[in-house]
């Protein structure tokens, strides 16, 4: 970090004043790290790659419209998309001295260059198949963007919410059971919700009436859950699977003409009902939030609780209900697992999703479309090992292994620059 000082000029006969601007110089810093690694991956460790091509599949072979392989020279896209990341970084230091920020485009335009240069190196030799990268992503985001927008909601109230893991694992839980009774994933749903308001409910009383520290919290009931799922799947689920473990999925349903469109149309609209709701939820969280008198306050409670009350509005509980809301949608995301990807609980089986989600909503600034396209993000990084270790990827395995998390910290980081949470976050109201 920098400073800049600006002169004010004052009423006559005072002196001179002087206030103090922050620059921040993360996202130039990040740019120029990542164009240096740039340089040494993309063209340093891949001179062996000269006279190799890179192809990317664009169409599956059921797609209406069937698109062309894209077919790269390996080396030749690797030099130029070095030059393109120098050329971005050096821009980035340029606007950072002349205390502008760094758009946000910019460093879009950046992560792109960077990964079809990383995607045409590490695919020398060989074919990524687009549509299916894309697929996966959406299948891994899923759980990420529930567990984001429940972040969003309960923290713009107030209250931090570290539960969200155990918010995910109770609902996968409670959807394989419910659905594998009754034969009907619609139920399991809604057990999913009421399991993630359970724990919610826990997480608010501790927070909001005994005024528990809300980390603490929400750390115990993550290692509570943990601990009661994995004992009941190993007591019941486990000698009863046929009976109690066999959910009935939602199948896939295509949307006419839009599951056609080339390469997004197979991942967007080729989906089940849990996706499609995924889309409502984000549109309906977003436009309530900042459209609508229960956003105006549920933000209110969460910035300046006490100007809340002077006007009248309960604060601890429009908290408290706000925090069961985000529980029941963090608990849609737990019934996918079950209802929607793998079809059966298994043990932790949220395997720490629940705090990326929580370094999506930061990464997110704490806004339901950014902490959306945050939590896709971190869905990407984690199907993007799956893609390169099936086509044989000179990438080691174990960086494979750690990608999402060197992405989510990265993200978090080095991207996020100045951010602030709401001023109440995590901060109990006494009246």
């Amino acid at each position: 970090m920098s400073t800049i000082t600006q002169t004010v000029q004052p009423s006559q006969g005072q002196p001179a004043l002087s206030t103090v601007v922050l620059r921040s110089w993360k996202a130039a810093i990040a740019l120029s790290i990542f164009a240096v690694l740039g340089l040494l991956i993309f063209v340093l460790l891949g001179v062996d790659t000269q006279g190799q091509v890179s192809t990317f599949r664009l169409s599956q072979s059921r797609d209406l419209i069937q698109l062309p392989d894209l077919v790269l020279p390996t080396f030749v896209t690797a030099v130029v998309s070095s030059i393109l990341l120098f050329a971005m970084a050096a821009w980035s230091i340029w606007i950072t001295t002349h205390s502008r920020k760094v758009p946000l485009w910019l460093v879009v335009v950046f992560a792109v260059v960077f990964m079809i240069g990383f995607l045409t190196w590490a695919a020398a030799g060989s074919t990524i198949p687009v549509p299916g990268l894309f697929v996966g992503t959406i299948t891994l985001s899923v759980p990420l963007i529930f567990g984001a927008l429940g972040g969003v909601i309960s923290e713009r109230s107030g209250v931090v919410n570290v539960a969200i893991e155990g918010q995910l694992l109770a609902g996968a839980f409670s959807s394989a059971v419910v659905a594998s009774i009754t034969g009907n994933p619609y139920l399991g749903l809604v057990a999913a919700a009421i399991a993630g308001v359970l724990v919610s409910f826990v997480l608010a009383a501790f927070s909001i009436k005994y005024l528990v520290d809300q980390v603490i919290v929400g750390v115990v009931l993550n290692v509570l859950v943990i601990g009661l799922t994995s004992f009941f799947f190993s007591q019941l689920l486990s000698p009863n699977a046929a009976a109690l473990n066999t959910p009935e999925r939602f199948p896939r349903i295509n949307i006419p003409l839009l599951s056609e469109i080339p390469i997004l149309g197979p991942a967007l609209f080729r989906q089940t009902f849990i996706v499609y709701f995924m889309y409502v939820a984000v549109a309906v969280i977003y436009f309530g939030l900042f459209h609508t008198k229960w956003g105006l306050r549920l933000r209110s409670v969460g910035e300046h609780p006490k100007a809340a009350d002077t006007v009248g509005i309960n604060v601890n509980g429009t908290r408290f209900w706000n925090v069961s809301l985000a529980g029941a949608i963090v608990g849609f995301g737990g019934a996918y697992f079950t209802l929607g990807s793998v079809g059966a609980f298994n043990k932790e089986m949220t395997a720490g999703l629940g705090f990326i989600a929580l370094a999506a909503v930061i990464f997110g600034r704490w806004d339901p479309l950014k902490a959306t396209l945050a939590a896709l993000l971190f869905g990407f990084a984690s199907n993007l090992q799956n893609v390169l270790s099936i086509i044989g990827s000179p990438v080691p395995s174990e960086f494979m292994l750690m990608l999402p998390y060197v992405v989510t910290i990265f993200a978090v980081a080095g991207l996020v620059g100045r951010s602030r949470p709401p001023a109440a976050d995590g901060k109990p109201y006494i009246k």
